[in-house]
């Protein structure tokens, strides 16, 4: 059977189970609080399998083994970086913020900060949700596009017939069931992730062992024969050079540091203490293990094709999957690879329609009564799908450089400065509404300015938005008149 139609049986039979998985769990939404973040009650390994899915997915499986074939050694620091901030998170965020959301009983990430920091609630619900559904907006159009692509390239079908596909995947069970179906079908994916990155580097070393004809047989020997640069941690650098290249890498560590709200809320949506502990331990692990993972897949490629053997780095990993599997089981381990990318969408959509909904829509336009009720359920799916409407139909009409130079801004405006004000919420009492304000509107402004005048090739914004977004809360936080008491608990 031709590998082509392999693939694509698997794939529609994947994607058929998980859209059939997600309005399963759909039918169990009874209520707003259900669709927005699944009552609360996640079990402790859904939310970890969950939150691993959508915090990686293709860049685990295509970004990172890319980048690991393309450049050696030094692709290492970014690893570290991230592994680095999310067992942070996991260890010491994460719980805290499972108890906050249910001290506070919320439904979205920009409703905990509005809620901790009552003075200036309702500011904070409008600058916070616009700014992460404005720029989600553009990310989830990113996507689709994405999506797009990568059919077009596994199967030569057109790009924008790829985005209807893979907006026909995710949009029905996401307006149906919410968060909660997100969720679930999340986990089907993190495990494919898992025994992709487990079992691909395993058999990808036997398999240098048994072909002496490859570029190289062993890892080592392909980065020496490579060349000095891949088998350096900081490619030939020194000094203040490769100051610079450690610290971009590990710039990604602030990211992680709870400000993307996509990844929050699973902590925020985890059933109680005890299961916390659960989802914590099994984060880390899938983290560590399916770094080290994705790292090897890329250096195993480099191993099998040379450091010009491919014309895509990021199809590093499908590339050395059908070289040493055979077709049927490469097939379906590219699948979930492929399903995993294209779902990503889902949580972000999800997030931006319930930021969009809880925090601006519904406050406006409906009683308290409505808004948790039939009606304020009814009102989340309808305006889930419209948001799917207009992202895709963005998707068709704007430059995908357009797109994703905004989505680009997502990790340093979004992640840096959240991170800030997240921690500065948890940890420092003095910290109140009205410097949270001003530190969201000070990191995303000046993530815009730096990464739009070229600044970005000099020294990468996810470092430095964090510590100016930093110095913008503790200078606001003082100088700023606090306003009425605020609630200081936790």
């Amino acid at each position: 059977m031709d590998y082509q139609l392999q693939l694509l049986i698997v794939m529609i039979s994947y994607m058929s189970l998980l859209i059939l998985w997600g309005l399963y769990q759909g039918r169990k939404v009874k209520t707003d609080s259900d669709y927005a973040i699944a009552g609360r009650d996640l079990p402790g390994w859904v939310a970890a399998l969950s939150e691993r899915a959508t915090g990686e997915s293709s860049w685990a499986l295509l970004g990172l083994p890319g980048a690991a074939y393309a450049t050696g050694l030094i692709e290492t620091w970014t690893a570290i970086g991230c592994v680095a901030g999310i067992v942070t998170t996991w260890a010491l965020l994460a719980w805290r913020l499972r108890d906050e959301a249910e001290k506070y009983q919320i439904n979205t990430f920009t409703e905990y900060i509005a809620k901790r920091h009552g003075e200036v609630g309702k500011w904070i619900r409008i600058v916070g949700s616009a700014t992460i559904v404005f720029f989600f907006f553009f990310y989830v159009g990113a996507q689709f596009l994405g999506g797009g692509k990568t059919l077009h390239t596994m199967f030569g079908l057109d790009p924008k017939l790829g985005m209807l596909i893979t907006a026909a995947v995710i949009v029905p069970y996401t307006i149906y069931g919410g968060f909660r179906s997100v969720v679930y079908t999340d986990v089907i994916q993190a495990i494919v992730m898992i025994a992709t990155l487990i079992i691909g580097p395993i058999v990808g070393f036997i398999y240098l062992g048994n072909h002496p004809e490859l570029f190289a047989q062993s890892i080592p020997e392909a980065l020496a024969k490579a060349g000095p640069e891949y088998n350096s941690f900081l490619h030939g650098l020194k000094g203040f050079s490769a100051g610079i290249v450690v610290m971009g890498g590990f710039s990604w560590f602030f990211g992680y540091l709870g400000g993307q709200p996509q990844l929050s809320m699973r902590f925020m949506a985890i059933k109680n203490t005890k299961q916390a502990k659960q989802a914590r331990n099994i984060g880390i692990a899938w983290t560590v293990i399916a770094y080290i993972g994705a790292l090897c897949l890329g250096w195993i490629g480099l191993a099998i094709f040379g450091p010009t053997g491919l014309e895509d780095q990021e199809f590093v990993m499908p590339a050395v999957l059908l070289e040493i599997f055979p077709p049927a089981i490469a097939a379906l381990l590219i699948t979930g690879a492929i399903a995993a990318m294209i779902s990503t969408a889902d949580s972000l959509l999800i997030l931006s329609a319930t930021e969009l909904s809880e925090n601006l829509i519904k406050p406006a336009f409906m009683k308290d009564k409505e808004m948790s009720g039939k009606k304020g359920l009814k009102t989340s799916r309808i305006i889930t799908a419209l948001l799917a409407v207009v992202a895709l139909g963005l998707a068709y009409i704007s430059p995908s450089k357009l797109i994703f130079t905004l989505v680009s801004y997502v990790w340093a405006g979004i992640g840096g400065t959240f991170s800030i004000v997240i921690l500065f919420t948890l940890f420092w009492k003095r910290f109140h509404g009205k410097a949270a304000v001003a530190t969201i509107i000070a990191g995303m402004l000046f993530t815009i300015i730096w990464i739009s005048t070229g600044l970005e090739k000099v020294v990468t914004s996810r470092l430095l938005t964090f510590f100016v977004a930093g110095g913008v809360a503790i200078l606001a936080t003082y100088f700023l008149p606090s306003g009425k008491k605020e609630n200081l608990q936790g």
